[in-house]
């Protein structure tokens, strides 16, 4: 996903103090670097409570031997030597620099990866520590602003902005994969890997979100979630923490590259709420969820909200008036492209929604729908069309047609007899024709309400028409006279 957050990678130096350098920008607070060190960004860890950042090491960097060369009693020394190798942070904007380091570096942290993922030999607690803390000095960084912020350059659609690619990924990748294999591993005690992996942890790898590199994302989306599958402890600060990027995201920046990520692990733990919904979870819905769709960015992650939303309705069919009413609220005004996507979803939530709840909110719901088939954009008066193509929607339609059609019957008529697309023209008559099936004699008592309604409406322009010629003509006339006294 592109668009917003506002952040790039920062370039790295072989000067050990650049782990030390925190900056803080309007869009966001940075990360620091440290396995307990806290966001910049959000108050839900007591900074008191903050040890200083980690360092990288100084001196030299020197290979070392595979693991399967060492003997067993020599690898957990190994493992510790090569963890403390990997936390060299090394330049990748100049390809040419560090070069024999860069290689020495890549080879220990893939024989770090393959000896976690083979699981030739449990790690003890230290290792485990110590890993976590190279872990932290590799990808809790500074992600400085985006080209927009303090460069005084136009702001662009986050749609069409191309991605900053991490120039360090050849290395941040394999770390990632570590952490990876780290926590999905049976070997992993989560008792023991909560004392490593801990709130602020958790809390700045939801930081990192903000990353404009999608394949830095992707891991992140894949980790958090086994995370939150693998350590319950932590999934009632994980839904926190989400909830108040959201709230950032729609109220203040509007700018965040991962929202569509969080959005794809959301709708995997939604789908797993035991019923009945608790209230913090509907809240979270009507709070966080349906306020998504006011940004204009809301087509890069418009799939993944439209499938979350739907969750929502399918695992409790009473809230699809809630989010019915939601998205009238957010619905766009002059935006055609949004009222398309908005239309899709629409679609979605109504074939997961019961008689019941459809009643409640048919006259805003049509109201709006009206508007729709009246829209000089065809592709929006075609995609409201096209909901009659849904047999469950017809079926709702078909029970409540006595108050459908006559809040839509005007719509009808004025695209079959004024609409400048042949397509709408055409599907408009075939809906109309799939209402006289239904019931005939509605339309018929429908079509006589509307030519009367047209009739009292061209005798009451007629006569306006004509209260203004006579206004025309006694000023005339008033003219008339001043000239002749004159």
């Amino acid at each position: 996903m592109k668009g917003g957050g506002g952040h790039k990678k920062p370039s790295k130096s072989d000067d050990p103090s650049a782990a030390n350098v925190i900056v803080n920008h309007a869009s966001r607070g940075g990360g620091a670097g440290g396995v307990n060190g806290a966001s910049a960004g959000t108050n839900l860890i007591d900074p008191a409570a903050t040890p200083l950042p980690i360092l990288p090491p100084s001196g030299p960097m020197e290979p070392l031997p595979m693991f399967r060369d060492v003997p067993v009693s020599e690898k957990q020394n190994l493992f510790i030597r090569k963890l403390h190798v990997c936390c060299y942070i090394l330049d990748f904007l100049d390809t040419m620099k560090n070069v024999r380091e860069k290689e020495i570096k890549r080879q220990a942290l893939m024989d770090l990866v393959d000896f976690i993922r083979s699981g030739s030999g449990k790690i003890t607690e230290n290792c485990q520590e110590e890993m976590i803390r190279m872990i932290s000095v590799n990808i809790f960084r500074c992600l400085p602003p985006a080209s927009h912020e303090n460069t005084g350059q136009e702001v662009t659609d986050p749609e069409e902005e191309e991605p900053c690619l991490e120039p360090s990924w050849p290395h941040l990748q394999l770390v990632y994969e570590l952490l990876l294999r780290y926590v999905v591993s049976s070997d992993t005690d989560t008792k023991v890997a909560k004392r490593y992996i801990d709130h602020s942890f958790v809390l700045k790898l939801l930081d990192l979100f903000d990353s404009e590199d999608p394949r830095e994302r992707e891991y992140l989306k894949t980790i958090l979630h086994r995370i939150y599958g693998k350590f319950m402890v932590h999934r009632p600060f994980i839904r926190k923490v989400i909830n108040n990027i959201f709230y950032r995201f729609i109220y203040e920046t509007e700018r965040h590259c991962g929202i569509g990520e969080l959005l794809e692990i959301l709708g995997s733990i939604i789908n797993g709420f035991a019923l009945p919904m608790k209230e913090e979870h509907k809240l979270f819905l009507v709070r966080a969820l349906l306020p998504l769709h006011k940004p204009k960015s809301v087509g890069v992650y418009h799939q993944q909200l439209s499938y979350c939303i739907t969750q929502f309705v399918e695992k409790d069919f009473k809230l699809a008036d809630t989010v019915i009413r939601g998205l009238l609220k957010y619905w766009p005004v002059t935006n055609c492209q949004k009222e398309v996507l908005f239309l899709g979803e629409l679609e979605e939530v109504l074939e997961a929604t019961q008689a019941a709840e459809f009643q409640r909110c048919t006259v805003p719901l049509f109201k709006q729908i009206s508007r729709c088939l009246n829209s000089y954009h065809f592709q929006v008066a075609e995609r409201a069309l096209f909901l009659w193509n849904n047999e469950h929607i017809v079926s709702l339609i078909a029970q409540n047609r006595t108050v459908v059609l006559p809040i839509i019957f005007e719509a009808f008529e004025k695209n079959i007899h004024s609409h400048w697309n042949q397509a709408v023209h055409g599907l408009t008559v075939n809906v109309k024709k799939m209402f006289l099936e239904m019931d005939a004699e509605l339309v018929e008592e429908c079509q006589r309400q509307h030519t009367e309604k047209e009739s009292k409406a061209k005798e009451v322009a007629e006569q306006r028409e004509l209260n203004w010629k006579r206004l025309a003509d006694a000023a005339a006339q008033n003219g008339a006279d001043d000239m002749v006294t004159i």
